[in-house]
């Protein structure tokens, strides 16, 4: 006799369909679908090469979370999603998203502070899985940028994992690595001195759209400098950071 629990329900729909039905028999269509949709991108991502590409012309999306706190794994949520794409030093300014994400507890006083994200307009926001979603179908495989990439890697991870049970497969360029490298000894690497630093007008801190176009513009004045030490392809870059 077949075991028909929900774990056995979903091993045997998976024997027999492979991996989409069996999500389908434990989550709602629209939410499988995405699922579906998300692991997707993540298989595709680990077949792509960009390293011969030139930093002129190469796709990214430069991207920020606002965050109730900064552990993932200690309960810790993503509360909204901001991304502009980028081609070469180019900002696509007319190429956004932004999506707030319903975290499923209460936001912090301090975090309702910094960002301006009320429980209010949390829990009326799209769930994580809807918003990661759309966020990873604006990024498609294109090269990921933030400023201090390890606690958005982390994020992103565990909202993969959480929804999906995969991996981030993208690469990353972080904004703060290459400062380091094209500055050594600047006495800070936070977003406010770089920006100050390279004349960059700031918007609104703290909000995960316009940090990501700050950033983002940042990146372009980065550019100049990078293209100046005969640094001509992502190959050559990623080279260049790991020493």
């Amino acid at each position: 006799m077949k075991d028909m629990r929900p774990a056995g329900r979903f091993l045997h729909l998976y024997r027999m369909g492979g991996l989409t039905p069996a999500i389908a028999s434990m989550f709602d269509a629209q939410n499988a679908q995405q699922m579906a949709f998300i692991r997707s991108i993540m298989k595709e991502q680990r077949k792509h090469s960009l390293y011969d590409i030139p930093l002129d012309t190469v796709e990214l999306v430069v991207f920020d979370l606002e965050t109730t706190g900064f552990s993932p794994y200690n309960g810790d949520e993503i509360i909204s999603f901001g991304a502009v794409a980028v081609q070469g030093g180019s900002v696509l300014e007319e190429q956004k998203y932004y999506s707030l994400a319903n975290p499923k507890r209460t936001i912090p006083s301090n975090i309702v502070e910094l960002t301006g994200i009320t429980n209010e307009m949390a829990e009326a926001a799209p769930e994580l899985i809807q918003a990661l979603s759309g966020f990873l179908e604006f990024v498609q495989r294109k090269i990921l940028i933030a400023h201090g990439t390890g606690h958005d890697k982390h994020f992103l991870n565990s909202a993969l994992w959480k929804t999906s049970r995969i991996q981030l497969q993208h690469r990353l360029i972080d904004t703060i690595m290459i400062a380091k490298w094209l500055n050594p000894k600047l006495p800070s690497y936070d977003l406010d001195y770089l920006l100050d630093m390279y004349e960059v007008p700031v918007t609104v801190r703290h909000h995960a759209l316009e940090d990501a176009v700050m950033t983002a513009k940042l990146w372009s004045k980065f550019m100049a400098e990078i293209k100046a030490r005969d640094v001509l392809t992502l190959g050559d870059l990623y080279s260049h950071l790991s020493k």
